[in-house]
């Protein structure tokens, strides 16, 4: 072919002409391009295709950062779990993975800049991957077997204009191996090892009669197996490289670990095992009724009843509330199949053919503390034969023994039917058809169809139906002797040892959902240099590059829910799950230009000019522009500038149009729940309460409470400004080096979010606002925001919101040769650092409402249901590698540090936008800086064969722990941010891969 083209999707940026990583640049690696010149570059590459771009390019300069993790540094680190290798990021937020069991969707996802991971768009070799779950829209991580990973690229500016809508934060680019030849097989072998380290929390768990965890303990094992076979066509014109993966993972409890072994309430400056009022016992919540020749009774203190006693007696949360934390899963159970085919045959230079067919069947086992009915009122007959005479007096007052009817809440934990266990499965194809080649000598086209789907079942056990419980509760008066829901069997919570085997089947009911998400593509585009045309800068001599393409894409969703689910009967689901169904299309046409404007010239080694535009018009939220712009100008051999300005978009998903709206739990704090440390009257009537509620509103020990949530069908597009600029140097004078620093500025308008339940109540009582304060609804006469479904805050999508962060990403890498220094031969060394410090991360959930940042924080405000983000966002993070490389016996050694930095508890601030005052403790105001160190070490058996082993978190450093007060609801657990953080210990790992 006259115009070979090398395709390299997404080298560097750490040099226009030197380095191809800057991360994860190994001395299994070849190293040499650390120290090429921009000239031996050309030679080796003659075009190049730059993630964040679709113009080859002769050299290797892009005006966006670009970080490049490569599969060496992949077998570094053991991974297994892709998620787990990009979290270790600066620039990377944990989000969904397999360390969250309550409230799991089951996938894994990437968050860039902490913006959300429906804000980071991933492809797959440049090619957008579809939704993985119906209820979380983004990419599912667990769909790309990490071995298969030939290296993944992050443009870590926002690429709307290149890729289309979603990638406000960024773009992920997965680049997979392919055209292999011969065979290659890979067993990856993993597990946990941890010691006890938390004293004071052993001493509470023993104190409480809790079991305690072992002192030492060894679990959440996990196997991968991975075989990849490729041969070229006869001709050598075609390859096709085959692949199939199997993984499995062994679940680990909440239970082996001294943090999170109880459910912890914090108690001034230290922790108490603490838990949830919805205990074995039960806790019953005395209502206002006016049945008739009933009196009327006003809410009292919470009562709950004692093992075979037949009264009530006062509620005592020290040895009453339940430890829910134990029966929890730290890591969920997977089991994972993966297998595909990549493809191409070049039949001529003007036509070469090319599919992918990728395939993943994913199941999770998921584990949460046993159901039961969680503060829902029911209707008890006053002659309920269940009743002791104590107890119907207690109920019904005078009206005990009469036909009247008393409402009552009840918190009462199922332990008799088992923990509450969630089996999804998410079965997810990908198909990709296309062709691609050169129109002329000077210009090339690709046109490709794409087909993303993925299949999602989901059985949910061990819950209890509302519907049943009701019935059983009143002796099964009224209950059908026909049909599904026959069979009525007595539930008789109010006396010790009263529930019988027979009851708990009767009212354990499952709950069965399914899902299809589909996405198709198709696009077609064209680029060309157009030199050839005498198109070119007079001080250049290289001409403009053009790309011009169009797409068609549509996304849809089905997503139903059996009757249990839609009718909210479930008691442990915290709210109804409706189904839901949506599509929509959007035709996008886009252009791409880069002009070297000076070339050869002192001080201008190169000064190009980079462009794009995107013009996008969506069938139901309306048309969008986007566009970038931005020069890179390398100076010498020594130094390159570059810098940027983006317009991104993204479009509402699905999710977010159709959604149905229902009451489900959302927030921590009741500011006006409890009887001490309120706010003043006047603060708390303005949410609603009354004069004779003030001060006897039930609070929620599980700091649970509820939000009316749902989707919006008149949302329009989000908007992004995203300002870049950085400087990359390669010092010709320290041979091997290379470092950049780049700054950030992203504004993310109109974004998508509800204000935060959290937020909209802390402003009524701060301002008394009638904005926020009309959209608190407490329930009548109790004045609850927990107790049943009635009391509640509106937390609905709206385009309201407005998030803006910015910072500096540094990177560094070095490599030094022993022989070349002239100290022997001792091999090389290779140094690679990556950080990023956060100047800001604000939030304003609404307009007029005010800003807060969120740097440094953590807590139910900055990572609740008003903001993105999954994960608190250091002030800085960091990651160091050092690898030697020795000249013996093919060995090498790795050792890692990475470094999150300390956080602070927002509800500490005395921001009234952030949190109340009294939910700041001394125990968790501050969590400190953790430091990681990981080693590793390689051993090249003999030709084909390389056995690794290693350690993450050698140290079995324990992650920084949180009480229920401060932790938040939606990505917390385990009495810590369980994906953030290393929650399980040492993590021991052995690789072997066999090439033939």
């Amino acid at each position: 072919m006259k115009n070979t083209r090398t395709r390299l999707m997404a080298t560097s940026m750490i040099t226009g002409a030197a380095l191809l990583t800057t991360w994860g640049t190994v001395a299994h690696a070849a190293t040499a391009t650390a120290t090429a010149t921009a000239a031996d570059q050309a030679a080796a590459v003659q075009e190049v295709v730059i993630t964040g771009s679709r113009i080859p390019t002769p050299n290797l300069t892009s005006v966006a950062p670009v970080r490049v993790i490569n599969n060496q540094e992949i077998k570094l680190q053991g991974t297994t779990q892709v998620e787990d290798l990009l979290n270790n990021l600066p620039q990377v937020a944990a989000s969904y993975g397999g360390n969250i069991a309550n409230g799991s969707t089951g996938t894994s996802t990437v968050n860039l800049r902490n913006l959300g991971p429906t804000r980071t768009l991933v492809l797959i070799d440049g090619r957008r991957m579809g939704a993985g779950d119906p209820t979380e829209l983004a990419a599912d991580l667990n769909f790309i077997p990490a071995p298969l990973i030939d290296r993944v690229e992050i443009d870590t500016a926002a690429a709307s204009s290149i890729y289309g809508s979603d990638a406000v934060a960024g773009v992920v680019n997965f680049i997979m191996k392919k055209n292999f030849v011969g065979a290659e097989a890979d067993v990856n072998y993993g597990f946990y090892n941890h010691s006890q380290q938390n004293s004071a929390i052993r001493g509470d768990i023993a104190a409480h009669g809790f079991q305690e965890p072992a002192s030492d303990v060894t679990d959440g094992f996990t196997t991968t197996l991975t075989g990849i076979v490729g041969v070229n066509s006869p001709d050598d014109r075609g390859n096709a490289t085959a692949y199939i993966s199997y993984r499995h993972v062994d679940p680990v409890t909440q239970a082996t670990r001294d943090f999170s072994g109880c459910a912890l309430g914090e108690a001034g400056n230290h922790f108490t095992c603490a838990g949830s009022a919805t205990s074995p016992t039960g806790t019953f919540f005395l209502l206002p009724f006016g049945a008739a020749g009933a009196p009327s009774t006003t809410l009292v203190d919470t009562l709950t009843g004692t093992g075979s006693s037949t009264s009530f007696r006062a509620f005592n949360p020290a040895t009453d509330e339940y430890n829910y934390g134990p029966l929890n899963y730290f890591q969920v159970a997977d089991e994972t199949y993966t297998g595909g085919v990549f493809a191409h045959y070049e039949v001529n230079k003007h036509f070469d053919v090319y599919s992918q067919v990728m395939f993943m069947d994913d199941q999770t086992f998921a584990q949460i503390a046993p159901s039961g009915v969680f503060g829902q009122t029911f209707n008890l007959n006053c002659n309920d034969p269940l009743l002791t005479a104590s107890e119907a007096s207690t109920i019904c007052g005078a009206a005990a023994g009469t036909t009247a009817v008393a409402p009552i809440a009840i918190a009462r934990r199922n332990v008799e039917g088992g923990p509450r266990t969630d089996d999804r499965r998410h079965t997810d194809y990908r198909l990709v058809l296309g062709t691609r080649g050169d129109i002329t000598d000077n210009w090339h086209y690709d046109i490709y169809g794409l087909y993303d789907a993925s299949v999602f079942s989901d059985v949910y056990e061990n819950d209890v139906s509302l519907a049943k419980a009701q019935l059983a509760l009143n002796d099964c008066v009224g209950a059908p002797t026909t049909g599904l829901d026959s069979g009525c069997v007595p539930w008789n919570i109010f006396q010790g040892g009263g529930v019988t085997p027979a009851a708990t089947n009767y009212i354990t009911t499952p709950g069965f959902q399914t899902a299809l998400v589909a996405e198709t593509v198709v696009e077609g585009s064209v680029n060309g240099d157009l030199g050839a045309y005498g198109v070119k800068s007079p001080w250049a001599q290289d001409g403009v590059g053009l790309a011009v393409g169009a797409d068609y894409r549509r996304e849809a969703l089905t997503y139903r829910t059996d009757e249990e689910f839609l009718s909210g009967d479930l008691a442990g689901q915290g709210g109804p799950r409706r189904g839901t169904n949506g599509a929509y299309e959007v035709g996008e046409a886009y252009f791409e230009v880069r002009a070297p404007l000076i070339e050869d010239a002192p001080f201008f080694k190169s000064l190009v000019l980079h462009g794009s535009y995107r013009y996008s018009n969506y069938s139901i939220s309306g048309s969008t522009n986007t566009y970038e712009v931005g020069p890179t100008w390398r100076i010498d051999d020594d130094v390159m500038l570059r810098g940027g300005y983006n317009r991104a978009v993204r479009a509402p998903n699905l999710d977010e149009l159709f959604n149905p709206q229902v009451v489900a739990l959302d927030f921590n704090v009741d500011p006006c729940a409890g009887s001490t440390g309120l706010p003043s009257l006047a603060q708390c009537e303005a949410t609603g309460v009354t004069a004779a509620q003030y001060g006897h509103i039930a609070s929620n020990p599980a700091s649970q409470y509820n939000g009316l949530l749902g989707g919006n069908p008149d949302l329009k597009p989000e908007l992004a400004d995203t300002w870049s600029g950085g400087i990359v140097l390669t010092p010709h004078f320290v041979p091997g080096l290379a470092a950049t620093v780049d700054y950030y500025n992203i504004d993310v308008q109109n974004a998508i979010n509800g204000i935060g339940a959290q937020t909209i109540i802390n402003q009524c009582v701060a301002t008394q606002n009638p904005t926020y304060c009309s959209l608190i609804h407490r329930a009548p006469g109790t004045g609850s925001l927990w107790l049943g479904t009635n009391g509640f805050v509106t937390d609905t999508s709206q385009n309201v919101a407005d998030y803006r962060t910015s910072g500096f990403d540094v990177t560094g890498a070095y490599r030094l040769s022993f022989e070349d220094m002239n100290w022997g031969n001792y091999g090389s060394l290779n140094f690679d650092f990556e950080g990023t410090y956060t100047i800001n991360y604000d939030v304003t959930t609404a307009a007029g409402l005010g800003t807060f940042n969120c740097v440094g924080l953590y807590g139910d405000v900055c990572q609740g249901t008003g903001t993105p983000m999954t994960a608190p966002s250091p002030k800085w993070r960091h990651t160091f590698r050092i690898t030697w490389t020795p000249p013996w016996y093919g060995l090498g050694f790795s050792a890692q540090w990475r470094y999150l930095g300390s956080l602070t508890s927002d509800a500490c601030t005395g921001n009234p936008l952030l949190s109340p005052a009294k939910n700041c403790f001394a125990a968790d105001s501050h969590l400190p800086a953790v430091n990681y160190f990981d080693l590793e070490a390689s051993w090249r058996i003999k030709t084909g064969y390389t056995a690794r082993v290693g350690v993450n978190n050698v140290l079995d450093q324990d992650p920084p722990v949180i009480g229920s007060k401060n932790l938040p609801a939606v990505v917390g657990s385990g009495n810590t941010f369980a994906q953030f953080y290393d929650v399980l210990g040492r993590y021991v790992f052995f690789n072997v891969t066999a090439d033939f």
